[in-house]
């Protein structure tokens, strides 16, 4: 059985119409993505509304539909791919369709020869059924089998990128299922930065405590309509001053994270990291985005892009330590390429001597938990074509998941790059302090702060268990 969501490419041999037995058998796994919908309406161009994704269908809590004709079209996946494989054609297919199929559904297709006709031809009865084995759909196709043996290999797709991206959603569903994660929003006194935490409260994620000048966030949640009676607000107009605060309830134990609100940077990074009173631990911290790209099925990490501006060596030892346990936390393996302009050793660029050390360090165990290979180029670290190419063979070059840049503007750029012309989708944490830090731009969405409250969940989770959260059975986690 073969799961065609994450199955890659294979050398394939078909099964011609004389080896084809009844009773002969193929299965493939397949779950329904909001991908599958939105590209079959591009391609078929049924637009449907029960049938392609809103905002406004999740805000109401409906689900759309899979078109029945893509829950069908799975048939010759099975069919042309598996049994009989290459050099199958259809000649008819019946379907009978005994429920609806939804986003997250997971479909088992199976397609069982019958009948062996005059050559070519072979009746097949084709079935699909759902995670729990109920029939999904039905029917019997007719198809000219193939009469040469026929081997192919592996084809590449042309690429195709849709601005929607599905594995935000996956964290935040995750992180959900943990306790909420009480949590000091510093100065959430405009629409985005409060109404970040109040959609993080919504979906489970945070129990937020609101720390600046009580009268603009009274007017930032009259300007959304929202009810601010349920949470702790608590009064300090100095921007520096309600950071310190907000580190100092951190320390009592009164909250487990910070959030920054509508402040600057700088203001709350200086509380952070003060010798005394601060949330220092014995490594440097650093920023982390996590980039979800409609390009690639995997991750993205980058860092560091927001704090340290030119790193030293050692430096970048405490970046890539802290953006592999991120990985780590997301539930992600990681594979650590540390960007330089070329992938080969100059002493002049100094950049490709701090790759190449910490690619040994990582070796003799001094950075733990991932795979780090460096020097590499920003095209041989995640392109397998690319490093061919140029004749590198590792773990990481061409499967990198984990990008660290040689210094804050380029690692900034190419956050930024991938955002606004690749369509990603960002958010970031700061790790390394003795608690996560949600260091959110002021320009960034309520998606993205809703993102990084994930992150915070699934990072201190990884923190206090030494282990990923891969999700709790039965009822939500009682709170600690």
């Amino acid at each position: 059985m073969i799961d065609q969501n994450r199955a890659s490419p294979a050398k394939r041999s078909n099964t011609t119409w004389a080896q084809l037995k009844v009773g002969d058998t193929a299965s493939i796994e397949r779950v329904c993505a909001q991908r599958d919908l939105l590209l079959f309406a591009h391609m078929s161009g049924n637009r449907n509304p029960l049938m392609l994704p809103s905002e406004e269908d999740k805000a109401a809590g409906s689900e759309p539909i899979a078109p029945s004709m893509w829950v069908g079209s799975l048939i010759s996946t099975v069919l042309g791919n598996f049994l009989p494989g290459p050099g199958t054609l259809y000649r008819s297919q019946t379907f009978e369709f005994a429920k609806r199929v939804h986003i997250g559904d997971r479909l088992r297709v199976t397609v069982t020869c019958r009948e062996k006709r005059e050559a070519p031809e072979a009746l097949f009865e084709t079935i699909i059924t759902d995670a729990r084995g109920e029939l999904v759909c039905k029917g019997m196709a007719l198809v000219d089998a193939p009469l040469a043996r026929v081997e192919i290999e592996p084809r590449d797709l042309p690429t195709l990128i849709l601005e929607e991206n599905e594995q935000f959603p996956h964290l935040v569903a995750l992180a959900a299922q943990l306790p909420r994660l009480k949590t000091v929003v510093v100065c959430p006194e405009n629409h985005a930065s409060l109404n970040g935490p109040l959609l993080a409260f919504e979906k489970g994620l945070i129990e937020p405590i609101f720390i600046g000048d009580r009268e603009k966030i009274a007017a930032a949640a009259k300007a959304l309509g929202a009810d601010l009676s349920p949470f702790k607000v608590v009064e300090e107009g100095n921007h520096r001053l309600a950071a310190d605060k907000a580190v100092a309830m951190v320390r009592s134990g009164e909250a487990g994270a910070v959030m920054k609100g509508d402040l600057h940077s700088d203001d709350l990074l200086a509380a952070v990291v003060k010798k005394e009173g601060g949330l220092r631990t014995g490594r440097r911290i650093s920023h982390v985005f996590v980039i979800d790209t409609p390009t690639m099925d995997n991750l993205l990490f980058v860092s560091d892009a927001a704090i340290n501006i030119a790193p030293d060596l050692m430096t970048k030892v405490d970046i890539v330590q802290n953006a592999i346990d991120l990985a780590l936390a997301c539930g992600e393996e990681a594979r650590v390429g540390v960007l330089s302009a070329v992938e080969v050793i100059n002493p002049a660029i100094v950049s490709t001597m701090d790759a190449a050390i910490l690619a040994k360090m990582a070796d003799r165990g001094q950075i733990k938990g991932g795979v780090v290979d460096g020097p590499l180029a920003m095209d041989n670290a995640i392109d397998m074509n690319a490093a061919r190419t140029k004749g590198i063979a590792s773990l990481v070059a061409g499967h990198a998941n984990v990008l660290i840049a040689p210094n804050l503007e380029s690692g900034n750029m190419l956050a930024k790059e991938l955002t606004f012309v690749g369509h990603a989708e960002a958010a970031g944490l700061v790790v390394g302090a003795a608690a996560p830090v949600m260091l959110t731009s002021r320009a960034d969405n309520d998606k993205a702060r809703l993102v990084s409250c994930a992150l915070a969940q699934l990072y201190k989770y990884w923190r206090d268990n030494g282990k990923p959260f891969t999700g709790a059975d039965g009822e939500k986690l009682a709170a600690e």
